[in-house]
């Protein structure tokens, strides 16, 4: 499946994070790309959010990893200062990815050992619109 979601606000993101809130569970990967910028963590924000996180959520910029208590486990990565994907293993990636849902942004590092079905979100800024691009094998409802 690819489909490209017009964010016209932040309403839009959010309302994008509780259509998938509604359908993942522990095991699945939501990959982020996009510019600095673009709602990458804004998103993670209002997905954690709608699977019950109270804690404040943040890029995990400089520590590589956040962990969060919601309905479920949730790891939240951005794999932004990594150079290699020897590092990506070191930090336990495929380990972590199996026992909590997982939400990495800079994931193109780690590409070639994400799973299957994970859910690709492209994020993309132009001057005058947003779009995010969803990518994935699995089965999505996107209403």
């Amino acid at each position: 499946m690819k489909k490209v979601i017009e964010i016209k606000s932040e309403t839009d993101t959010c309302q994008l994070a509780k259509i998938l809130s509604r359908q993942i569970e522990v095991g699945d990967v939501l990959a982020l790309s996009g510019k600095l910028g673009t709602g990458k963590t804004f998103f993670t924000q209002c997905i954690c959010k709608f699977l019950g996180v109270t804690e404040y959520v943040s890029s995990p910029s400089y520590i590589l990893l956040n962990e969060y208590k919601g309905k479920f486990d949730i790891a939240h990565f951005d794999l932004y200062r990594l150079s290699s994907l020897e590092e990506v293993l070191e930090i336990g990636l495929i380990e972590i990815m199996e026992q909590r849902l997982t939400i990495i942004e800079w994931y193109e590092i780690a590409k070639d050992i994400l799973p299957k079905e994970t859910i690709f979100l492209d994020f993309d800024m132009t001057d005058d619109s947003r779009n995010v691009t969803l990518r994935t094998d699995k089965i999505l409802v996107m209403e």
